[in-house]
């Protein structure tokens, strides 16, 4: 056999080199965030318990063509390499498929190439759709000291672009692992469509905007679904619980019934909200003709009708037709 030429021998030494410094580098934190030195793997149970009813949020609650539902859950196990979204930041084309219009194959393919490119995804893993708007779905996955964030999507069906998800949750402690974290999520919108209601038609976003949180406030429109003016915020939607799963991949300790706050601190469960819708009235209509026998007071009148019928205690509608005194001006 020929031997290489030198040149040949430092080319393939630097390529080694090379694909070595990537593969080490991948899973370790950036600068200033802490390290991973549990024994690694660790494997989780993963449930995703929709909290989307009525009661909760009575404003446009979809009942048909579709109803309030759950699109599958997508999520991936990986270093703060990868992010597969981001509040604040622009969404990719994966996820904007995915969050307009529940197609994963793009978003799936985006985390398998960050995977092959610096080995930043360990694994990828999914849960059935939950075809209502509350009820549970659950998978298992599987963590490494490398690969100790959890991030996933589920998408809120209908809407236009609106998702609920986590964003790198670490499951690792220092040295060991989480045996149990629970998160309650809200709503989120991946700025790519401008809809306001859970039922509008597709109205690109141009230029696209960053995710943002939905809150009872923002979009500050009437017409908004998520907009309860009289809450402080929203009820969660929706929450997700891991427990570490023990001895076989099918046995865990089952997990209790908590709900977390953002820090991920583990507090006692709630009972579910009931969240007061008010009255929503339309504009008066025009004052009617003014009748009544020619030189004497008459009466005209207007009226408005019910755009929104109260919920869960909200305020009552008003009147919804007005009198007024008139003197007629087509007498003979």
């Amino acid at each position: 056999m020929e031997n290489p030429s030198p040149a040949a021998a430092l080319g393939r030494a630097l390529w080694a080199l090379l694909l070595a410094t990537l593969g080490g580098a991948a899973g370790h934190p950036r600068g200033g965030e802490s390290v991973c030195s549990a024994r690694a793997p660790a494997r989780y149970s993963i449930t995703f318990t929709g909290k989307w009813s009525q009661t909760a949020f009575p404003k446009q609650y979809p009942l048909f063509r579709p109803p309030a539902q759950w699109s599958s859950l997508l999520g991936a196990a990986h270093s703060s390499d990868y992010s597969m979204w981001r509040k604040n930041q622009y969404v990719s084309n994966g996820l904007r498929d995915f969050a307009e219009r529940g197609e994963a194959w793009a978003l799936m393919k985006e985390i398998e190439a960050a995977g092959e490119a610096l080995q930043s995804v360990h694994a990828v893993f999914s849960a059935p759709a939950v075809p209502s708007g509350t009820g549970q779905t659950s998978a298992e996955l599987e963590v490494q000291r490398r690969h100790s964030l959890v991030s996933f999507v589920v998408r809120i069906v209908p809407s236009p672009d609106w998702f609920v998800g986590v964003d790198s949750l670490d499951l690792c402690d220092g040295d060991s692992w989480r045996e149990q974290a629970a998160l309650d999520l809200y709503p989120y919108d991946a700025g790519t469509d401008s809809g306001f209601t859970f039922s509008s038609p597709n109205f690109a976003t141009i230029p696209q905007d960053t995710v943002t949180e939905i809150t009872s406030s923002s979009p500050s429109h009437p017409a908004n679904s998520f907009y309860y003016p009289r809450l402080k915020a929203l009820p969660p939607i929706a929450r997700v619980t891991l427990v570490r799963l023990r001895q076989s991949p099918r046995t865990f300790v089952p997990p209790t019934s908590v709900l977390a706050s953002r820090d991920n601190e583990i507090v006692d469960s709630a009972s579910v909200p009931e969240t007061p819708l008010d009255c929503e009235v339309s504009l008066w209509s025009s004052w009617g003709l003014c009748g009544g026998p020619c030189g004497k007071l008459g009466a005209k009148s207007r009226t408005r009708y019910v755009r929104v019928q109260p919920a869960n205690n909200g305020s009552p509608c008003p009147e919804l037709e007005e009198e007024a005194e008139c003197v007629p001006d087509n007498c003979v």
